[in-house]
């Protein structure tokens, strides 16, 4: 796994750039992010929204819009539901988000007509860079799904290992985290963590090395591992920590951004194409960030 951000960003220049369409793109934020990933070559933005005030804002963060197709749409929803067609018709490999509610943008993901929707589970993953750990990390699910059954986690393990893939990580080491390490059985979290390494010895989830039940404590540190009995090739070690619910998946992912002030990017995965769907309160790294990890899926 990569070590900071900087590598990551490297990576997608070297890639070459890729086309983006951003929903409702008049946000400062947004666009501030699209004009470093452009500057960069890491993509080619189409802006949807109202063009008046995308042309504003562009000139606020001195994105020179010269060769930059801009679609003329004041109203949201349909701003939205033409950047998805752009996208599910292949003419953009990235989905963005701008001012919008998510709720919003999402429904126009997941309409059958136009939308973007797979076979799989549609969920979020967010990758953290924090100087207590040794190396990137990613944590899921944090945002789409709010209580997986072994079904649904299963999805969404796979959804990360595969974005893991696509980060140059050949066999990430995954931690199904609960409050224990250990199977109880009023904890159906330990349960299911169980049979999803069983799941990995067996072969039914591949490209991975899965341990669960691990609590936070034993999967991020080896010493507390070793201090609590759990010997395993994954604590100290976690590319990616499987998380139990979205209530301690977006616990998490708030503590390390806004009391560890960890840098941060989150992407939707499972989709036809990668959707950056930052918050608005993220900063114009943070939706960087993002971009650079969608990059790297295409």
């Amino acid at each position: 796994m990569a070590k900071s951000f900087k590598e990551l960003l490297d990576l997608a220049k070297r890639n070459g750039a890729k086309k983006i369409a951003v929903a409702v793109a008049e946000d400062f934020d947004v666009l501030s992010a699209v004009k470093e990933a452009y500057d960069q070559n890491i993509v080619k933005p189409i802006l949807i929204g109202n063009e008046e005030k995308i042309k504003d804002v562009a000139k606020k963060v001195k994105l020179n819009l010269d060769g930059i197709e801009i679609i003329d749409e004041g109203e949201s929803i349909e701003a939205c539901r033409k950047a998805v067609s752009i996208v599910s018709s292949q003419k953009a490999d990235i989905l963005m988000k701008g001012l919008v509610d998510t709720s919003i943008i999402m429904k126009q993901v997941l309409d059958k007509e136009i939308g973007l929707r797979t076979d799989k589970v549609i969920s979020h993953v967010g990758v953290f860079c924090v100087p207590t750990y040794p190396k990137l990390f990613i944590l899921t699910d944090a945002a789409m799904n709010i209580a997986p059954n072994l079904e649904y986690k299963k999805k969404i393990l796979e959804n990360a290992v595969e974005f893991a893939h696509s980060l140059d990580i050949k066999n990430p080491k995954v931690a199904v985290v609960c409050a224990k390490e250990k199977v109880y059985k009023k904890m159906e979290s330990t349960i299911d963590a169980k049979e999803l390494e069983d799941m990995n010895k067996r072969g039914e989830i591949k490209d991975c090395t899965v341990i669960g039940p691990l609590a936070l404590d034993n999967a991020i540190s080896k010493e507390a591992a070793i201090h609590k009995g759990v010997d395993n090739p994954v604590s100290g070690d976690v590319d990616i920590f499987l998380m139990p619910n979205i209530e301690a998946g977006n616990i998490m992912y708030k503590t390390l951004t806004f009391l560890a002030k960890a840098q941060n990017a989150a992407v939707i995965v499972g989709a036809k194409s990668p959707i950056v769907l930052t918050s608005r309160t993220d900063t114009a790294e943070t939706k960087l960030n993002s971009i650079v990890l969608s990059a790297l899926m295409v």
